[in-house]
């Protein structure tokens, strides 16, 4: 599964790991997370990462 990194601050966001706090389930890719998901860490939109 690829990973993703915010192009404002520079979290990545691995699909092995999800984002358990933001309620999405490790296994979860990337092109799966809801639209309105946002980096846990800026904020920014999904349309702001970029494939790692």
């Amino acid at each position: 599964m690829e990973r993703y990194v915010c192009s404002v601050c520079g979290y990545t966001y691995d699909p092995v790991q999800g984002d358990p706090e933001g309620g999405v389930k490790p296994g979860t890719r990337f092109q799966d997370l809801p639209d309105d998901w946002r980096c846990p860490v800026c904020g920014a939109a999904k349309d702001l990462f970029e494939k790692e």
